[in-house]
């Protein structure tokens, strides 16, 4: 075995059972650098260390490793699903790895007792549609998901023209006394007053349900069939209503292009690899709509797919070895860890069985995947591929071009171009009114974009009003202080903690006055005052006049209005400046409504002040609401109410 590493780590690895499992390697700093999952974790990891990987990706990563945990798990398909578990929430260095994005939006029918036109309260015998992102709750019904915001808006929209259903708020639905507009344009039957039973409004949510759930033909025959008794019973005017919808509906169909195949619910996959960069389209079809697309970017594709190619103690299929197979496998995997998976999957790309049978089992269902697909599947799967190919196109074009930028920049500051992706900047800004709400912000800016969950905002307090010196000081001070002793704990070397290391610029909003300030804080501290850069606006304050400042005494540099380097300088300025102001707004918003927030209000959660920021227009238009306006927004109580009341006086 490896003689750089310890007996104690070597130890463990010849202990190890030859069993299923999964495995973690860390380095010194107990990073996590690789999950891997195995049949049998003797031989796996064994593999590793006896091997000879020479300076291949694998060899550096097996250099760093320092320290190994093991979980053994009954079968392979639990070893497949916990290691995506363990990917997915703690971002190992070397695995394929799909951020999460935002949840999926959801169309949701409020209230289960309402499928029979029965219920205590109005909102429950007359349920609304809306978009929902979140949590489920049994006592509503939920449709999707839906790839984004628009494609819920748009079926949401769809449904109001077909079936008329209200989407009002219940508070809102409990206090009309006359119809609202979407009734008079011919979106909503309006329950709110009484138009329409409470049985005949069940009726047609039980038809957006099964037009929702793709049962497009039998909706038409119960809708024919309904007309018709409607006829037979001689009433004439609720047999017209039925064909109204029967008409919307037929419409609908034919502009929607809702197919009648026997496909409700399929996902198509489509993977592209270019440039060591990796896309996956998710297509999606709910109900026998094909509801859009998204697309997604993972990262380490490269290190990981090395990785993959080492692991040649198992044989697997024809195909599975690819990099775009490799990439398919890693995002269904984390993918559908906390998204309902659909019965067929279309995929560009061979999928493990071992891979559709863990989901199976995990779903509760048989999951199918096709890859050669024909007639109607074939077209989703090549629009998808399409797709891919474009957004994958784009990804690389904004890239190059933000690199390009990187490296403009670091050969204008002289900064290192052999790691263009670790250089870092941090730029800072100053925002106030008249002095009032004076915020601080940093920036950051690292591997050729901005890093915007290392942001940070800084209240500045004890200072003279409009004393922007005085903030640019206090501000710097308590950003790099820490910095500064870390680097005196450690002799005077960096550090490799990010949040302790000095970045290789430290851009300042401003001119010599406030470079002068910085060199005086680093000064103190202790820093290298060569990574302070100014940004001085140029002759009658026009943009593309810019000088570049120094804090080390070179001179002044003009860029030029066109050059790749002011880009990236203007970019990440200007990036500092919104992220101040914006924050300096909401302080200012605070101050003015008397020093209180509705979140700081005990009882006033995200939703509930969403309703009220939503009811009233801003925080400005709380404060100015009665005990009783502020009661007649969804979950607020008469006595929450009183207690917003005073609290924003």
């Amino acid at each position: 075995m490896s003689a750089s590493h310890s007996d104690e780590l070597l130890a463990q690895v010849a202990a190890l059972p030859g069993l299923p499992g999964v495995y973690r390697y860390f380095d010194a700093q107990d990073t996590l650098l690789y999950v891997g999952k195995a049949r049998n974790l003797k031989k796996r990891v064994s593999s590793y260390f006896t091997k000879q990987h020479g300076g291949t990706r694998i060899g550096h990563m097996v250099g760093k490793i320092v320290r190994l945990e093991t979980t053994v798990v009954r079968s392979e398909a639990e070893a497949l699903l916990l290691e995506n578990n363990l990917i997915k929430s703690l971002n190992p260095k070397y695995n394929i790895l799909f951020r999460d994005d935002k949840s999926y939006p959801y169309l949701k029918i409020t209230g289960v007792a309402a499928r029979d036109g029965t219920g205590d309260a109005p909102g429950q015998r007359f349920p609304r549609i809306a978009y929902y992102r979140g949590g489920t709750d049994k006592r509503h019904r939920y449709f999707g998901p839906y790839p984004g915001a628009w494609a819920v808006k748009e079926t949401i929209q769809l449904l109001q023209k077909v079936f008329r259903l209200r989407t009002c708020e219940d508070t809102v639905f409990a206090n009309r006394t006359r119809p609202c507009l979407l009734h008079q344009i011919k979106r909503c039957t309006a329950p709110c007053v009484g138009l329409i039973s409470a049985p005949a409004y069940a009726a047609d949510v039980a038809s957006a349900e099964a037009m929702l759930r793709g049962e497009t033909q039998e909706l038409l025959a119960q809708l024919e069939a309904r007309m018709l008794e409607h006829s037979q019973q001689l009433q004439f005017e609720q047999a017209a209503e039925v064909r109204n919808q029967i008409a919307a509906l037929s419409r609908v169909l034919h502009q929607q292009a809702i197919e009648t195949v026997s496909d409700k619910d399929v996902d198509i996959l489509a993977v592209r690899v270019q440039g060591g960069r990796a896309c996956v389209n998710l297509a999606m079809v709910r109900g026998g709509r094909h509801l859009g697309d998204r697309a997604y970017f993972p990262v380490h594709v490269e290190d990981a797919a090395a990785i993959h190619h080492a692991e040649d103690d198992v044989p697997v299929p024809d195909g599975l070895h690819s990099v775009a197979a490799q990439v398919l496998a890693a995002f269904i995997a984390q993918h559908y860890i906390g998204v309902p998976v659909p019965p067929t999957l279309i995929v560009s790309e061979p999928v493990d069985p071992e891979l559709l049978a863990a989901l199976g089992q995990q779903a509760g269902q048989r999951i199918t995947a096709v890859q050669q697909p024909r007639e109607q599947r074939r077209a989703w799967l090549e629009m998808a591929q399409r797709g891919a190919e474009i957004q994958l196109a784009r990804l690389l074009a904004e890239e190059g071009s933000q690199q390009a930028r990187t490296r403009a920049l670091a050969e204008v500051l002289d900064l290192d171009l052999e790691n263009l992706d670790s250089i870092t900047i941090e730029c800072f800004d100053i925002s106030h009114t008249a002095g009032e709400a004076t915020q601080a912000s940093c920036v950051v800016f690292h591997h050729h974009k901005m890093q915007n969950s290392e942001y940070r905002r800084y209240k500045i307090e004890g200072i003279t009003p409009g004393d922007d010196y005085a903030a640019m000081r206090q501000v710097l001070t308590r950003r790099y202080a820490h910095v500064a002793e870390a680097q005196r704990e450690a002799g005077g070397a960096e550090v490799s903690n990010r949040q302790a290391r000095l970045p290789d610029v430290v851009l300042i909003d401003g001119g010599k006055g406030q470079v002068s300030m910085a060199r005086e804080v680093f000064t103190a501290l202790g820093l290298d005052i060569a990574r302070i850069v100014g940004v001085e606006k140029g002759e009658g304050r026009k943009v593309g006049l810019e000088e570049l400042v120094f804090a080390d005494g070179r001179p002044k540099i003009f860029l030029g209005r066109d050059s790749a380097a002011l880009m990236l300088v203007a970019q990440i300025r200007d990036e500092a400046h919104r992220f101040a102001i914006t924050g300096m707004r909401a302080a200012r918003a605070k101050v003015r409504v008397g020093g209180s927030r509705l979140e700081d209000i005990p009882g006033v959660g995200p939703k509930k002040r969403a309703r009220l920021l939503q009811r009233f227009g801003g925080v400005r238009g709380v404060a100015d609401a009665s005990v009783q306006d502020l009661a007649t927004v969804e979950g607020i109580s008469p006595a929450l109410a009183e207690e917003i009341y005073r609290a924003l006086r």
